[in-house]
C-alpha cells in the first residue's frame, strides 16, 4: 500500500509518502512560515519529484492532535480535501503517538512533551515492547511537567523526552527528575511525516481508519478563545 502522511501538529510542518517497505519521500520544514503556506507546495515538490500519480495512493495520514489549534485544523483541512477528492480514507494518528515512533526502539519510556502554554504540556507514555511494537503505557493527556516528572519518578523507570515541550520545560525536568533521563538529539525531536506514516501503515491494516467527512482533530482542550467565553459568560451570569 502506500499512502501520504501529513503532520502540522507543531512548529515543524512534515509531508511524506509511504510505502509498507519504504520512506519514497519525506519533506519537513521547521522555520517561520504557516503551515497553510508550505503543506500543499511542499507535496506537490514531492508529487512532482517521485512522478506519484495521486490516484495510487491508499489512504492519507494525518497528526490528529493534540497540537496546535491552527496547524491541526490546517493539517486537517488538507487531509480532508485531499481524502474527499481523491475518494480515499483517512488514518487519524495522535500526535504523541507519531512522536514517540521516532524512538523506536529506544530502552526504557518514551516521553514526548509538547508546548500546551499555560504551563500544560501534552504528553503520552510509551515504550518498546516485544518485536519493538509501540506500547502506550499512558495515554495523550494534557498536564504541567512538574506533575508529568512526578508520574515518570512513581513509574520509576529511564525516560527519553523529546518534542518542542522540551525546549520549555527543560528547567523544571532537570529540578524534579528522580529518575535517569535523556533528551533526544535534533534529527529526532520533531514530528517527522515519516515515523507517523509508518504507524498509520499499521493502523490502516487494523482497519483504524474514517471517511474523510468523519474525521475531526483531536484537542485535549478547549481553545483560548473558546476559555475566555466561558469565563465572560461565567462574569455575566449567564
Amino acid at each position: 500500500m502506500k499512502i501520504i502522511a501529513i503532520d502540522s501538529s507543531g512548529l515543524v510542518a512534515s509531508v511524506a509518502v509511504a510505502t509498507e517497505e519504504s520512506v519514497i519521500a519525506e519533506y519537513s520544514v521547521n522555520y517561520k512560515k504557516t503551515h497553510s503556506q508550505t503543506l500543499l507546495p511542499m507535496l506537490d515538490e514531492i508529487r512532482s519529484m517521485t512522478e506519484l500519480d495521486l490516484k495510487t495512493v491508499d489512504a492519507i495520514a494525518v497528526a490528529s492532535g493534540p497540537g496546535s489549534f491552527t496547524g491541526l485544523r490546517i493539517g486537517s483541512s488538507t487531509a480532508k480535501g485531499l481524502a474527499l477528492a481523491l475518494d480515499k480514507p483517512i488514518i487519524e494518528v495522535p500526535t504523541v503517538d507519531a512522536l514517540a515512533m521516532n524512538m523506536w526502539g529506544c530502552p526504557g519510556i518514551v516521553c514526548p512533551i509538547m508546548d500546551a502554554r499555560r504551563h500544560q504540556v501534552y504528553t503520552g507514555f510509551f515504550e518498546f515492547g516485544e518485536d519493538d511494537e509501540l506500547v502506550v503505557i499512558k495515554e495523550r493527556f494534557a498536564e504541567d511537567i512538574e506533575t508529568v516528572v512526578g508520574m515518570l519518578n512513581d513509574i520509576g523507570r529511564s525516560v527519553t523526552f523529546l518534542g518542542d515541550g522540551v525546549e520549555v520545560s527543560k528547567d523544571a525536568i532537570k529540578r524534579c527528575a528522580g529518575v535517569p533521563y535523556r533528551f533526544a538529539p535534533p534529527h529526532l525531536a520533531r514530528q517527522r511525516a515519516g515515523s507517523l506514516a509508518f504507524l498509520a501503515i499499521k493502523y490502516y491494516k487494523q482497519g483504524r481508519f474514517v471517511d474523510s467527512s468523519a474525521h475531526k482533530p483531536e484537542y485535549l482542550r478547549k481553545s483560548q478563545a473558546e476559555r475566555e467565553h466561558d469565563r465572560n459568560s461565567v462574569d455575566d451570569g449567564r
